[in-house]
Order: C-alpha cells, then sequence, then structure tokens
C-alpha cells in the first residue's frame, strides 16, 4: 500500500471521517473537493530546544493547512511543502524529518485543526508509516507540549 493510501486510511479511522471521493471535482454530501491551494505553505521555520533536544517548528500558512486538510494529500503540494521547509531550514533534511512531516502534513489539520506549529525532531528513530501514524507523527517519545 502506498503511503499516502496508508496515510489516509489511518486518518479516516482515527478521525471517523468519510474518505474522499476518488474524483477530486466530486464535491456534495460523500465526497471532498481537491482545490488546488497556492504556496507558499510554510510560513516560517524555527529551532528550538525541547528536553533539551532539537526540535523543529514548522509554522504553516493559511494555504499550507488548507491544503493539508484534504484526506491523501501527500502530492505534489505535500512536496512542495517539504521544499520550503529545507529552503527555510537546510539542515532539516535528516533521516525521518521528512517523514515526520508528511506525518503532520497528513493528520495535523484533520486531528488538531489549527495546531500552532508542527514540530519535527532529528532525534526521533525513522520508522514505517504504520508506526509513524500510531505514535501521532512523534515515535520515539512523547509530543512537546506548549
Amino acid at each position: 500500500m502506498r503511503a499516502s493510501a496508508l496515510a489516509a486510511t489511518a486518518i479516516v479511522a482515527l478521525s471517523g471521517a468519510a474518505p474522499a471521493s476518488a474524483d477530486p471535482g466530486a464535491g456534495g454530501a460523500g465526497g471532498l473537493q481537491d482545490p488546488r491551494y497556492p504556496p507558499p505553505f510554510v510560513d516560517h521555520v524555527l529551532w528550538t530546544q525541547w528536553n533539551h533536544l532539537p526540535s523543529l517548528r514548522v509554522y504553516p500558512t493559511a494555504s499550507g493547512r488548507a491544503a493539508a486538510t484534504t484526506l491523501g494529500s501527500a502530492g505534489p503540494d505535500a512536496d512542495e511543502a517539504w521544499s520550503e521547509v529545507v529552503a527555510l531550514a537546510p539542515d532539516a533534511g535528516t533521516p525521518g524529518m521528512r517523514e515526520q512531516f508528511l506525518c503532520h502534513w497528513e493528520l495535523a489539520e484533520v486531528l488538531q485543526p489549527g495546531k500552532t506549529s508542527w514540530n519535527l525532531e532529528p532525534w526521533r528513530p525513522v520508522v514505517d508509516d504504520t508506526t509513524m501514524i500510531g505514535s501521532g507523527c512523534n515515535p520515539g517519545g512523547s509530543e512537546e507540549r506548549f
């Protein structure tokens, strides 16, 4: 199963939401429209410390949040958003960081709409999609609390 399909299935299971229509133009009661949201998707990023360990806070734009609310949205928009993160924080391109970002892209705005930032940590272990989703995008430890 492709990662985005797995993530979409997990989102539906975790949120109880109806799955998105396979036809991006199909709105109506059973499906979600797939409007195109313009970049930029990331407003800014900030490296900080949490429990004496590095944490990259990613602050999405309104357009990024809106694009991320579409179930199964890991695709060209998510790739563009990740490239924006790496352009703003080149040292973010370490193993596991992209996977954490994609998990947040798929889950954060569906399960925690309006969350201040999507926090990525380079010290977290690289895990498979099932473990990533099961950990709420925070494998290897709890999530930072504000």
